[in-house]
């Protein structure tokens, strides 16, 4: 019964007889079990291309791509993570210019050397 009891429980909220049936239960927590283990994983790819995609088109209005403007910050030795710089490209667009800046004059002054 307690079994029984507990896989209900998980599986509460699901459609049809996957909610009430045991053997239906059974088989769709299984697989919820293993979409959310992919899920996670996938979560992250799609994150990543969301900060992608921000960057991209505020430095697209700069007259930069996302490419270059990635190979200035590394060439200017500035490490700063795509979440953080989508969330200036968002919130605070102000820093993202002087940064956007900041790594094209410091990538000048490397080339000058």
């Amino acid at each position: 019964m307690k079994k029984r009891r507990n896989l209900l429980k998980k599986v509460k909220g699901f459609k049809w007889g996957r909610k009430k049936l045991v053997r239906l239960a059974k088989t769709a927590s299984l697989k919820a079990g293993a979409h959310a283990y992919v899920d996670r994983r996938l979560k992250k790819r799609t994150r990543r291309a969301l900060w992608q995609t921000k960057i991209g088109a505020f430095v697209k209005k700069e007259g930069l791509s996302y490419s270059k403007f990635m190979g200035l910050l590394k060439d200017a030795r500035i490490a700063v993570d795509r979440k953080i710089l989508a969330d200036l490209a968002v919130n605070q667009p102000a820093i993202l210019k002087r940064l956007i800046a900041e790594a094209q004059k410091n990538v000048k002054s490397q080339d000058q050397k």
